[in-house]
């Protein structure tokens, strides 16, 4: 799973320097070009744009490029404002937003020996190796509880992944690149991408698949029933087969399973990510969930419940990945998210 997203959960300076491409990195053979790193801030500094911050993750230091948020960009102190309620028990959504303001803050300006855990893209810089930070937080660890596990799952992580031998993964079924499903998939994921289509049915897409049926050479048989089936009847069953792998790999998935056969994309529903993002908010409040977050395995059965039975967990997994891209959740573990 972490060599399909090509993130490297290290201990980042024992990672082969050896790079094919420019942003992209090898360790026995696996193609790395984003990591995730725990550690100490050793040293920093601070630019109207973005922090610098060196972390040690007891292998070595490595500088980390992190960007500030429009939150620090909010120069307005509240010097004009309108003076707050004088009852403590008024609620004062003005005070409350800054005070949420300056939580967010706190947690992204870090002196030196916190700890720090640090998400992103790995470029060199002036011959030197550096993390261009797409998530970065304070991590607080007053018991070592969260450093401890990060110790014991990286090791478990190298033995089981990055230290074998990096294969690239044959198609489920033994299709080559030029077999009418492989381009049949391809062609309706153009489709998706080309016209920014949230939903579709299956009449919408059908015409597609048509060319590769034709040029396909039948046999001339006497005997019409052994023909075979006919071509439309090709074309359905191509369409099947494609939107079945669609749906295994969590593109696209049907909320409602009905006659009409609507395909929601993943990437493009709203409503999906709108649902996600509450369960994940609202859960992470919970005593619980406060620590590590909530499990990947607890949201699926949640949006399960408040969403659609259908929703799958590659589909989930996509809309994790998207969030967390955004920086509209964290994730604290590889199967762990949680929201602040």
């Amino acid at each position: 799973m972490f060599l399909a997203k090509q993130t490297l959960f290290t201990s980042f300076p024992t990672f082969c320097s050896r790079f094919i491409a420019r942003g992209i990195y090898f360790y026995n053979n696996h193609p790395i070009y984003k990591v995730d790193v725990l550690g100490t801030v050793v040293y920093k500094r601070e630019r109207d744009d973005f922090f610098c911050y060196g972390v040690d993750d007891g292998t070595g230091v490595i500088n980390c490029l992190c960007w500030k948020s429009e939150l620090f960009k909010d120069k307005d102190d509240g010097a004009g404002a309108a003076p707050g309620p004088s009852d403590p028990t008024v609620f004062d959504p003005v005070a409350e937003l800054k005070k949420l303001k300056q939580a967010q803050q706190k947690r992204c300006r870090l002196e030196i020996g916190e700890l720090i855990r640090v998400r992103g893209p790995v470029k060199t810089s002036r011959q030197q190796r550096e993390i261009t930070a797409s998530v970065f937080y304070k991590v607080e660890d007053p018991l070592m509880a969260e450093q401890i596990q990060w110790m014991m799952d990286v090791p478990e992580l190298y033995r089981e992944c990055y230290d074998k031998t990096f294969q690239l993964q044959s198609d489920k079924q033994g299709e080559s690149a030029d077999s009418p499903l492989i381009k049949a998939t391809n062609l309706i994921k153009d489709f998706i991408k080309q016209k920014s289509v949230s939903k579709f049915r299956t009449y919408d897409v059908l015409d597609l698949l048509e060319p590769l049926i034709s040029r396909q050479p039948q046999a001339a048989s006497a005997d019409p029933e052994a023909a075979g089936p006919s071509g439309c009847q090709q074309v359905r069953q191509l369409l099947k087969e494609v939107l079945k792998v669609l749906q295994d790999e969590g593109v696209v998935y049907r909320r409602v399973k009905t006659q009409d056969e609507v395909y929601h994309v993943t990437e493009r529903d709203k409503d999906l990510f709108i649902v996600v993002k509450d369960i994940i908010r609202e859960d992470s409040k919970r005593e619980k969930y406060s620590e590590k977050g909530c499990h990947v395995l607890h949201i699926l059965s949640a949006v399960r419940q408040r969403h659609s039975f259908n929703v799958s967990k590659a589909a989930l997994e996509i809309v994790l990945k998207s969030l967390v891209c955004n920086s509209d959740i964290v994730s604290s573990s590889d199967k762990h998210y949680t929201a602040f």
